[in-house]
Parts: C-alpha cells; structure tokens; sequence
C-alpha cells in the first residue's frame, strides 16, 4: 500500500494545485491589432485555409504539439475500476510527465462511459484537435479492440501505453540484464505473470525481438489453448513451447526471467529458488509488487526490479511514452510500429553504457531518455 504520509502529502498536494496542468497562450495579447490577428477578423483567414486544407492544420494549430490523454477509468494504477472521476488525477499526472520529459503539450480527457462503441466514437469525434492519442487504463480485453478500432480510423499516432510503453520498457531492461547475467537474450526462458494489457504486450514484443521461450500465466494458471479469451488463444500458439502445466512453480522451474504484470505478494523466496541460476526478476506490480526485492534476492535473483521509484531498476512506462510522442509529433508519424518500439527499446537500453544488477536502465531524470526514444520514432 501507499505510504500514509506520500497519501496525506499528495492529497495537500493536489487540493492547492487544483490541477497539475494550466493552459496557458502561446502570446502576450496586447493590443487591438494583435487582438485582430488572434481572433476576428484576421483568424477568419486561416479558418477558410483550413477548411479547404484540412492537413495544413498541423502547421497552423494545436494539432501539430499536442497529445491527448485518454481513460474511461476502468484499470486505473492497481485501484481497478473505479470511473472517469478516478482516473482523472492520473491523467493529469500523465500530461505533467508529457511536459516534464519531453515538452509535449498534452490534456487529459476521461469518458463517462465504458461502451466499447461510445469510447471509440468519442476518440475519433475529438480527434481534430489532436497530433496524438495515448490510451492510459483501459481494462482487457476491452482495450485490443478499442486501440486496435482507433487506430484503423485516424492517421494520428495511437497508443496504448499500458501495452505497449511498459513493453518497450521491459524489453530495454531485458536487453541489459541479460548481460548482467551473461545469458544470450533470445535463449532466455521467460515466465509473464498477468496476462492483461502489459502482460500481452510484452509478450509480443518479445517474441518480435526473437524470444521464443515464454511462459504466460493468469489467475487460473499457464494459460493454454483451451482459453475462451481470443487474446489469450492467439498467444498460445506462439508460447510454451515445452507445454508445460500447471501454475507459477511449475513454470518457474529452470526459467531465466520472471516478469510480474498482476498484484502483489504472488511469488516468495522459495519460489525464485526453482529458477535457473543468475535469475532476473522484474516484479511490476504497482504500488506492492509480485515479490519485493529483498525476497526475491533472498531466493537468489541477480538482478531484480520493479516499478517503484523507491528501489533500483525502476521499470517504468515513463521511460518510453513521452519520448515516443516526441518522435512521432516531431516527425508526423501516423502509426507507431512494432520496428520502432523494437528501436526504441534498443535506444533506452544503449543509454546505459556499462549495465550492472543494480543499474539496468536509466532514471526517468537521465539527460537523454526522452531524446534517445524519440530517434527511433520516425
């Protein structure tokens, strides 16, 4: 759980804010005549401009620097499904990150419905005013659909950053633990507890970067093709190789990795003791992971992380959506493609020169994270 005083610090915090973001004029409006450019009659001029050149907008408005945020609340942090009035302080937060990282002008937008038709209609109905969509806690299998719908629709970059900022994030720590561990990267056995949003977007990503022995587990064990999910069925055919049964001991037994993307207190030292030597654990889970790190240790992992700021080998989503979003407004990217979160996974991890078990990716306060990902986006 979260600290009582960081909860009693964020709720002062918040109350005198008011909100972690202002809109603000990109100009000082001092004058009539500059009060006729801004506004009428000079806007009329480029409102017909735009009208008959729909594209140009990009260059005339908001559209070209600015991304925005969306969630209906129904997977927001570990708190679940708790609506649009919960979800928007996060999203708030999240457009802070977008300013703080990567200068990209981002607003949150929460949806009073949880309909995947209504959630689609609504993004693509606001859609004009924006260079960018990042989906942030959407619950699955909703999620796949409404991403996948969104993005067949526009030609503005789209993105789930549950899935896919947290895969592009894994991968980067992946790439350089296994150095630290001195097991080939493609070899490595891999254990996925959760097999939501993150989890199935890890897994992809994975086996595009030639991972192919992977584990994926949910709350009813190994997950095999005799789940109903569609999701789930078309993972199964490209994962566990071995057909192993069964749950998390079973799995974990000679595995190299342990990725946790589920809930806390899962896994224990006993548990990390059935891996392969030099064992890596990324326990995700957020705010109290699958195992905390003095256990997992405990059980004889060499390199463990997870997604608190409060241990080493923080792996965050952090890390990788602003600078995406940078790359892709920078560069007017339309879709955000499997080679680019390869590359951008690739540029996170090269940012650390001389890896170690604690130091396997970079803080988000690192000079250069959101620069080194927004080069792989174009």
């Amino acid at each position: 759980m979260v600290k009582k005083d960081v909860s009693k610090a964020a709720l002062a915090l918040h109350k005198k804010l008011r909100g972690k973001i202002t809109i603000g004029s990109s100009m000082q409006v001092t004058s009539r005549a500059e009060l006729s450019l801004i506004y009428t009659p000079g806007v009329a001029a480029v409102s017909s401009l735009l009208h008959k050149n729909p594209k140009l907008a990009r260059d005339y408005t908001i559209k070209g620097k600015t991304v925005a945020v969306i969630s209906d609340g129904s997977a927001v942090l570990g708190l679940g499904n708790i609506g649009p009035y919960g979800a928007l302080p996060v999203m708030e937060g999240k457009c802070a990150l977008f300013k703080t990282f990567a200068n990209v002008e981002a607003f949150p937008i929460v949806l009073n419905t949880q309909n995947v038709d209504e959630v689609v209609e609504a993004i693509c109905a606001i859609a004009p005013v924006f260079g960018g969509i990042n989906l942030e806690d959407f619950k699955a299998p909703q999620c796949f659909e409404i991403e996948e719908r969104v993005k067949a629709r526009l030609d503005i970059p789209v993105m789930h950053d549950d899935q896919h900022g947290t895969a592009i994030a894994v991968l980067a720590a992946l790439i350089n633990a296994s150095k630290v561990v001195k097991k080939d990267l493609k070899k490595l056995k891999v254990v996925i507890s959760g097999a939501g949003a993150a989890g199935t977007a890890i897994a992809k990503l994975l086996l595009k970067a030639g991972v192919k022995n992977i584990i994926m587990l949910d709350s009813r064990g190994i997950i095999d093709g005799t789940r109903q999910e569609p999701h789930k069925q078309a993972l199964a055919k490209q994962i566990n190789p071995r057909k192993v049964k069964g749950g998390l001991q079973q799995a974990l037994a000679g595995a190299d990795v342990l990725l946790g993307v589920s809930g806390p207190g899962l896994a224990t030292a006993k548990d990390i003791r059935l891996m392969a030597p030099r064992a890596i654990v990324l326990a995700m889970a957020n705010p109290s992971p699958e195992i905390m790190p003095e256990e997992a240790k405990k059980g004889g992992a060499m390199v463990v992380g997870t997604g608190r700021s409060d241990y080493p080998n923080q792996i965050n989503n952090s890390l990788v959506f602003p600078g995406v979003f940078r790359g892709a407004l920078d560069n007017r990217v339309t879709k955000i493609t499997d080679t680019m979160k390869l590359n951008a996974a690739k540029k996170l991890a090269a940012l650390v020169k001389k890896p170690t078990a604690e130091y396997i990716v970079p803080g988000p306060f690192e000079k250069g994270v959101a620069r080194a990902v927004a080069s792989a986006i174009r």
